[in-house]
């Protein structure tokens, strides 16, 4: 049962948007992770994808440490200090901010997401170390116009930013022009900048993830667009591919034996906007 939402937030009104008899993808995710904020249909959905594909739960766990990784990276080791986390999901272990602010204190983060469950508990999201700084934008990535001109009150847009597409564009169907959309996040940040992408991929695993991609779709109320590893590499153009290049998630620079063989089904990669 999902955990209960009190108090007078001035979000409050935005749960008015939740229908718990239509499973969502945030949902959903958070039952996979074994986490607390979903519903029954959530849990009926992620049941069938796992029956479509066994492994899904260590794919998403190995999505999760990928995340931290790329954060750890841009913090660490290209100086990154601002990052713009769209698609952000519900607050799970390794957030964002809580990478990036324990090796850099003063890193400032701007969430998005359009999921009503995901915006009542932004609070946990807006925890941040002084003298760093979080915020939360509820808007959708098919409006990237609006998240940078949000985003712009709490990032300086004259300074590199880390742009975060975290299992998140596989949620744009191709009449969206997915394409159009990353090139406006990073024709907005100056030289410096980084883009990270994960995607769920239709060409690792093909068989089942086209079972799995066509039980989601018939059990979600977000419908997902698999797509294949020069597909995903599609979204880095005009940027410097950082090594090893687009692997799967669990093979980008990991940390030990484990965390390369986890059966992970999505493409991931980090890029450098050039000077």
């Amino acid at each position: 049962m999902a955990s209960e939402i009190t108090g007078d937030s001035p979000n409050q009104d935005k749960l008015l948007r939740i229908n718990t008899y239509l499973p969502h993808p945030a949902r959903v995710y958070d039952a996979w992770l074994g986490g607390k904020d979903n519903y029954a249909a959530d849990r009926e959905a992620a049941q069938a994808g796992l029956q479509a594909f066994p492994s899904t739960v260590k794919s998403v766990q190995a999505n999760r440490a990928f995340l931290a990784r790329a954060v750890e990276y841009l913090v660490a080791e290209a100086g990154i200090r601002q990052f713009l986390d769209i698609g952000t999901g519900l607050p799970s272990a390794n957030n964002t901010h809580e990478v990036a602010q324990s090796i850099a204190p003063e890193s400032r983060i701007v969430y998005v997401d359009n999921d009503p469950i995901v915006l009542a508990h932004a609070q946990a999201l807006l925890t941040s170390s002084n003298p760093g700084v979080t915020d939360y934008i509820d808007a959708d990535l098919r409006d990237p116009d609006l998240i940078l001109r949000e985003a712009s009150r709490t990032l300086d847009f004259t300074r590199p930013v880390a742009v975060m597409l975290i299992a998140v564009l596989h949620f744009i169907p191709d009449d969206a022009d997915p394409y159009a959309i990353t090139d406006t996040l990073m024709k907005a940040v100056p030289p410096g900048s980084h883009l990270v992408v994960s995607h769920t991929a239709k060409d690792i695993f093909p068989e089942e993830m086209a079972v799995f991609e066509r039980t989601m779709n018939e059990n979600s109320t977000e419908k997902v667009t698999l797509r294949d590893r020069e597909q995903v590499s599609g979204f880095f153009r005009g940027l410097d591919m950082l090594e090893p290049g687009v692997v799967k998630v669990s093979q980008w620079r990991p940390r030990s034996e484990t965390e390369a063989s986890a059966p992970a089904v999505l493409w991931g990669g980090m890029a450098g906007k050039p000077a």
